[in-house]
């Protein structure tokens, strides 16, 4: 198996009530590891590529074989970035981040309430399934969205994103949301809020930035 899933860095219940128990056990026994399985069945008759990080195959899917080249862009794209959402929220969250990431977020957005704003607007218009990010880009902070499993490291993206490091994404899909929410994603969206881990996010930022 070249891809494992990782660890859930909290019991199920741990972010309720914004997230609930069902919800993430489902997402994360069902969901993620069904990407993880179908991204190792793509690439099983591929030795080469089980050598390969996740980073390394979602930055060069133009570059892989055509017969497993959606396999790995939707499994792998999956397996990513629930690695990464996972690891962003936490039971003993914050209200805002603080030092430099703050700083930076001030100064590209004008206040923290005017990013958390155009944030939640790129979660709640994203047409069907798909994510939000916050990404580092050329010593900027942007903010978008891409459609499915893909994401800004991919070199399939097709907007402004592409080549930015994430440092925040949001699941909008309809299973991280819908058993508690139903169609309303605008309230998951707010609610989601209350769980971000600003200190892994400011992990991030730093990795991202050099800093």
């Amino acid at each position: 198996m070249a891809f494992t899933l990782p660890k859930l860095p909290y019991a199920y219940d741990a972010l309720e009530p914004y997230i609930d128990a069902l919800t993430m056990e489902i997402h994360y026994t069902k969901h993620h590891q069904g990407y993880t399985n179908k991204l190792n069945a793509a690439i099983e008759n591929y030795p080469d590529l089980q050598q390969k990080t996740i980073e390394e195959l979602l930055g060069n899917i133009n570059s892989l074989p055509e017969n497993i080249r959606t396999a790995v862009r939707n499994n792998g794209g999956g397996y990513w970035n629930h690695s990464f959402f996972w690891e962003i929220m936490t039971p003993n969250a914050k209200p805002q981040p603080e030092g430099e990431l703050l700083q930076a977020i001030e100064k590209f957005f004008g206040s923290f309430e005017r990013f958390k704003e155009e944030f939640s607007n790129a979660a709640n218009s994203r047409f069907g399934s798909g994510w939000a990010w916050l990404v580092v880009k050329d010593g900027r902070l942007l903010v978008g969205s891409t459609p499915n499993q893909d994401n800004p490291l991919m070199d399939v993206c097709d907007n402004e994103l592409k080549g930015g490091i994430p440092i925040l994404g949001l699941d909008v899909w309809e299973h991280a949301y819908y058993l508690k929410y139903q169609n309303r994603r605008p309230e998951y969206v707010q609610n989601w809020w209350n769980v971000v881990n600003w200190d892994k996010v400011a992990e991030h930022f730093k990795r991202a930035t050099g800093s």
